[in-house]
């Protein structure tokens, strides 16, 4: 276990972070003096739950904290994503208008590989038998074209009640901006369905976007009763070690949730963990003045990038989850399942330390997306493992050392990382040892590099007017490699990278996200218009924190709207920094994204094709009630040297390993930097400082 210090641990405020992964979970906390503790386990896959439960007790026992001292537990999981990927949501329905049966089919004609004509799209998550349509019919300026038919609508109910299923999504057409048919429906349902869980399209998206909002609310449905189960799981932990604090959950567009919040609209959560790294990695860019940098966050399961560019953090109003790469704002999509919900713009692939190494059918190497995961994890961890993986090619390389990691419950062991290598890889493929575990290795770039470029020059920049963030597990390992395909000419590793995530978690504060669909155009799109719609959020979202405890003069609203050309089918979000709208600010918002639309698109403003807004959303921010982090250095590991294979330009170099301390001035490559969470490589032709905030600095001797 790392202690950064020794804790003095007051009467209260003392607020425990928990970031679980698919093979590590991240425990930590900090006190009202900014000293932070941390603690690192094996992940549970069987049920999270337990890790978390486990981790938090071992550390509050170490630390002797007293529960009533605990504030608040900060959550951010896996468990809604993994849902999804493994197809282990519930038995889900879905009630539509009459007519609208079939859009989960048809979605859109997007597909992820534009070739491949006899490409087919993954199946619904509701099947067709469960997909039951009611008469109704509201037009979009909500006039009632066809009434909501009551003995259709109870026929509906006993269809779906005799399917016996676990979650109902009730989406209508219109219904974003006229409810009360959706509304009547789901009363319906919870009154003679009370034990099944009801998702309305107006209360988990009110935006336009048939397809959209269906995909979104069904989602919904499908991963509220396991994330539901889930939570109360880890309240009843909580309460068995006496912790009666608040239960907060990181979302996907960054900022905290209470946990009801998240048992019934767990689509905004999906993306929580990855959201609450890229928030410290703002935080990190902030404090060193950069402006510009892309996050890596690389660990047992995937790689994924984000982009901070003028010191804001990116965000994408959809993205999807289950595709070879899932992102937001592709291009080419389909892939997976849509989510349109507000989130952080991250690109994620399948490559992290767990990532299995095979041969497909033609002998050709491949890397992930698969992955070993903590159950049986990578050969070299001794617990049940065969796959050779990442992890696995890196112990070869010399990268990763051998001994106990995650406080002592894993133990590296090099002779099992070179079977599985040579066995399953190496000797099929009539090439050495070495040379196997460093096609691995490269595979992983190759594949991590997808992420990174989805960020970067899919979105029109350069990579070399970035920095790189590097964290995660397996971060540090990759990031020198990475940064030296994409020019990038600063690489830097924060303190603890492989606990980043959990660290994120800490320095934030409860967020909510509402957002209103408008079609303003033309005359219709002037201040008055945009400020009533602004107020009508606002309103809102006031509510919302009033009820959760929060004064008025608390919360940071900020402002964003969603703007085209007139008949395009995407958008481009634009930032509303005044207070209130007015024509100059109109003005400002219009030229700025015809700006945004020129550098991605490559053309602005056309005369005869006028803009539109068709979205203002909001966000309501608290701060959080923990204290600025100290730097505090960590437990220096032995140092020493070992035998690390760079590759065939380079060979095999007996390489220092050093701790950070020992990197007061500038130090020439090759150099190992063994720490408690992870192995920072710094390969021949890299020099590496430490800087004024403990963050390891490598740039191009």
């Amino acid at each position: 276990m790392l202690v950064l210090d020794k804790i003095d641990i007051p009467d209260d405020n003392i607020r425990i972070a928990v970031d679980v992964g698919g093979t590590f979970t991240d425990v930590a906390l900090i006190a009202p003096d900014g000293v932070v503790a941390t603690y690192k386990l094996l992940s549970t896959p069987a049920d999270y739950a337990e890790a978390v439960i486990d981790g938090v007790n071992a550390l509050m026992q170490s630390e002797n904290v007293p529960s009533e001292s605990v504030e608040e537990v900060l959550h951010g999981c896996t468990v809604a994503t993994n849902t999804i990927l493994e197809q282990k949501g519930a038995r889900t329905a879905l009630i539509t208008t009459r007519g609208f049966r079939d859009i989960l089919e048809l979605r859109r004609t997007r597909v992820p590989r534009l070739y491949e004509p006899l490409y087919q799209k993954p199946p619904s998550l509701v099947p067709r038998r469960l997909r039951f349509e009611v008469t109704e019919r509201m037009d979009a300026n909500g006039h009632v074209v066809t009434p909501l038919d009551p003995d259709d609508l109870q026929r509906t109910i006993q269809r779906t009640r005799a399917a016996d299923v676990e979650a109902v999504a009730v989406c209508l057409l219109h219904s974003y901006a006229f409810p009360n048919h959706e509304e009547q429906i789901a009363e319906f349902l919870r009154v003679q369905m009370p034990n099944v869980p009801v998702s309305i399209s107006s209360e988990v998206l009110r935006e336009r976007k048939e397809y959209e909002r269906t995909a979104t609310t069904v989602v919904n449905a499908y991963i509220r009763p396991v994330m539901k189960q889930y939570l109360q799981r880890m309240r009843e932990g909580l309460q068995e070690m006496s912790v009666q604090a608040p239960l907060l959950i990181m979302q996907s567009a960054g900022g905290l949730t209470p946990e009801e919040e998240a048992a019934v609209r767990p689509v905004f959560v999906l993306e929580s963990g990855p959201a609450a790294g890229v928030l410290a990695a703002g935080v990190t860019a902030q404090e060193l003045g950069l402006d510009n940098v892309i996050t890596l966050d690389m660990g047992g399961t995937t790689a994924k990038a984000s982009l901070i560019e003028d010191s804001k953090i990116a965000y994408s109003p959809e993205y999807e989850v289950g595709a070879s790469i899932s992102a937001g704002n592709r291009l080419v999509g389909g892939g997976g399942e849509l989510i349109r919900a507000p989130s952080i713009d991250i690109a994620e692939v399948g490559a992290g330390g767990g990532s299995i190494a095979w041969l497909d059918r033609a002998g050709g190497l491949r890397v992930g997306p698969r992955s070993a995961g903590a159950v049986p994890g990578p050969a070299c961890y001794l617990r049940g493992g065969d796959a050779p993986t990442l992890t696995d090619a890196n112990v070869v390389l010399g990268f990763i050392r051998p001994g106990e990691l995650a406080n002592g419950d894993v133990s590296i062991d090099t002779n099992a990382a070179q079977k599985a290598v040579y066995n399953q890889i190496a000797s099929p493929l009539g090439m050495s040892l070495l040379e196997a575990a460093e096609g691995i290795h490269r595979i992983a770039n190759a594949r991590t590099m997808r992420a990174l470029r989805a960020v970067s020059t899919e979105r029109g920049r350069d990579p070399r007017d970035f920095a790189l963030i590097a964290f995660g597990g397996s971060g540090p390992v990759h990031a020198a490699g990475l940064a030296e395909e994409l020019s990038i000419s600063s690489t830097i590793i924060p303190p603890h990278p492989g606990l980043f995530s959990a660290l994120g978690l800490l320095l934030s504060g409860v967020e909510h996200h509402d957002a209103r669909s408008c079609m303003l155009s033309g005359d219709a799109l002037n201040a008055g218009s945009l400020q009533n719609v602004r107020e009508e959020l606002t309103s809102s979202l006031l509510k919302q924190f009033e009820a959760e405890g929060f004064a008025e003069d608390e919360v940071e609203l900020n402002c964003s709207v969603d703007i085209r050309f007139k008949g395009q089918a995407s958008e481009i979000r634009i930032g509303i920094e005044d207070e209130s709208f007015s024509n100059e600010t109109v003005k400002v918002m219009i030229d700025v994204f015809e700006d945004e639309h020129e550098r991605l698109y490559g053309h602005r403003s056309d005369p005869d094709n006028p803009v539109e807004v068709i979205a203002v959303r909001l966000v309501g921010s608290v701060a959080g009630t923990g204290g600025e982090m100290k730097a505090v250095a960590s437990d220096e590991l032995p140092s020493g040297s070992r035998q690390v294979y760079f590759g065939k330009e380079h060979g095999s170099i007996e390489t220092p390993v050093v701790g950070r301390k020992e990197l007061a001035s500038p130090t020439n490559g090759p150099l190992l930097i063994d720490e408690y969470d992870s192995t920072i490589v710094v390969p021949p032709g890299m020099q590496a400082r430490l800087d004024e905030k403990g963050n390891v600095v490598m740039r191009e001797t």
